[in-house]
């Protein structure tokens, strides 16, 4: 069963997402591209994935964030008489009607982290929860989920995020020294 959370956080990522595409003031439209992007963190959490969700919210809440705000600072912003987009009829009515096919699919998901999902049960579930400690050397199951059966995955994350955070301080370094 879904929450109020959730609905609450579906929609209003769903609004961020459609007002940070008719905005016309590209300042504007950044800051709810960020807000879209907080919340897609969020809802990794709700999903039982905090490793993306932290991700996400590295990326593309801060790190995408401030490379957009610099792009404005460097460029000239232009003056609108509007300050919305107008809607193309014809695309939001094929939008609207791939989203309403997409979102079937969403009644068809088992619950998460729900006892009809047959996690407890699942061999492999079972195989990392029964040698995790002795195989990796380390207490916590997770942790050892993460730095030995999916190290090369963790590292392939970790990369993205350092080289967000090197892109962004050689951006900010060359800011700062011109």
């Amino acid at each position: 069963m879904i929450s109020v959370v959730e609905i609450v956080l579906l929609v209003f990522v769903a609004s961020a997402a459609v007002a940070a595409a008719l905005l016309r003031d590209v300042l504007a439209s950044i800051i709810v591209f960020s807000g879209y992007s907080l919340g897609i963190a969020v809802i990794w959490v709700f999903l039982q994935a905090p490793d993306v969700g932290l991700t996400e919210a590295a990326v593309g809440a801060g790190v995408t964030t401030l490379l957009f705000l610099v792009t404005i600072a460097k460029t000239g912003r232009p003056t609108v008489d509007r300050t919305v987009e107008k809607i193309d009829v014809r695309a939001a009515v094929v939008a609207l009607v791939l989203v309403g096919a997409l979102s079937t699919t969403v009644f068809a998901l088992p619950p998460v982290g729900g006892a009809e999902t047959a996690v407890a049960t699942d061999q492999v579930t079972q195989y990392y929860l029964e040698n995790a400690k002795k195989e990796a050397g380390v207490q916590n199951a997770v942790t050892a989920v993460l730095a030995a059966y999916r190290s090369l995955d963790t590292l392939g994350e970790a990369a993205v995020v350092y080289a967000a955070g090197v892109s962004l301080l050689l951006v900010l370094g060359k800011e700062v020294f011109e």
